[in-house]
């Protein structure tokens, strides 16, 4: 079990952040089918913003994360710098992906592709997070007293 430096009230910051970039890429995503399906141009502008507005949020996530990171040993050390890695290219890719948004007409596909393949990118990304967290128990505070062989009761 690692400790996350970057908590508040020991809950760790990193994962209260990454909703932010997770559902405004995700919703670019839906947003570049809906516009290219009707070729309405508002819905690819609206994309464009939820991209800008991931990148941001990604980087605001970026830092307890990046805090926590050189806290880390083995294993979990070598998730972490996988899911660090996908989550740089994501903002990579999301970063050309707006300015794509911006530079094509609305009869390109690439915006969607972008879209797909970033998207995909922090899924998998995410389930490296959910891996640090769930097996490796990164952040995760065990209340004092509990015995691990005891099943535990969840109601």
């Amino acid at each position: 079990m690692a400790e996350a430096r970057a908590s508040v009230a020991k809950h760790p910051i990193h994962p209260m952040l990454v909703v932010i970039p997770l559902g405004l890429w995700t919703a670019a995503l839906a947003l570049d089918v809906v516009a290219a399906v009707t070729t309405n141009t508002m819905w690819r502008t609206i994309a464009f913003w939820n991209i800008v507005g991931g990148i941001i949020g990604a980087l605001l996530a970026a830092v307890p994360g990046f805090v926590d990171y050189f806290t880390l040993q083995g294993r979990i050390a070598r998730i972490a710098t996988w899911h660090m890695v996908l989550n740089l290219a994501a903002v990579a890719l999301f970063t050309v992906n707006g300015f794509v948004h911006v530079r094509v007409g609305i009869e390109s596909w690439w915006p969607l592709v972008l879209s797909i393949i970033g998207v995909l990118g922090v899924f998998v990304s995410g389930w490296l997070g959910g891996e640090m967290v769930y097996v490796e128990r990164m952040g995760v505070v065990e209340p004092k007293g509990r015995r691990e062989d005891r099943p535990r009761r969840v109601a």
